[in-house]
């Protein structure tokens, strides 16, 4: 069943506000197997100009991949989650992620489309800081595979 085109530009309400850690981002940094300093070593991103360690630029994802659950569990929506593979994942920074930051994502439906039977969804998950003031807007792309035989 194909996903219903009037969710294309409907809004969820922001998430609770996710702190980030400096032991996360050192994780995090340790599992993609980035061992940039600024990443771990305050020191290092002092001397680059942060005022903290700074997060790989795909340390937002689990974040607002998170916070995009509040549209894929969206019973209106009708999205069969069991059918869905991750397609595309885009980031544009404002400014870097730190350690402190309390972060909370906002997420949109972008676009749905049908494509061979298979739904796309694209979610915009647009993300702030306590201040309110712009880190990072993420683009969050899942398709939804066509049943087989369809």
């Amino acid at each position: 069943m194909a996903l219903d085109q009037s969710f294309v530009g409907r809004t969820y309400p922001p998430t609770a506000a996710y702190e980030v850690g400096r032991e996360k981002i050192r994780e995090f940094a340790e599992a993609i197997g980035d061992a940039n300093p600024a990443y771990t070593d305050t020191e290092a991103a002092k001397a680059l100009g942060h005022s903290d360690v700074i997060a790989p630029p795909t340390f937002v994802f689990a974040i607002t991949f998170k916070a995009a659950g509040a549209v894929i569990e969206d019973p209106q929506l009708g999205l069969d989650y069991s059918r869905v593979v991750h397609g595309d994942q885009k980031f544009a920074y404002t400014r870097p992620v730190r350690a402190g930051d309390r972060l909370s994502v906002t997420s949109t439906i972008e676009a749905i489309k049908s494509l061979a039977g298979n739904d796309i969804l694209d979610i915009r998950g647009e993300v702030h800081d306590a201040s309110g003031e712009h880190v990072v807007t993420a683009w969050t792309k899942l398709v939804s595979r066509a049943p087989e035989g369809a």
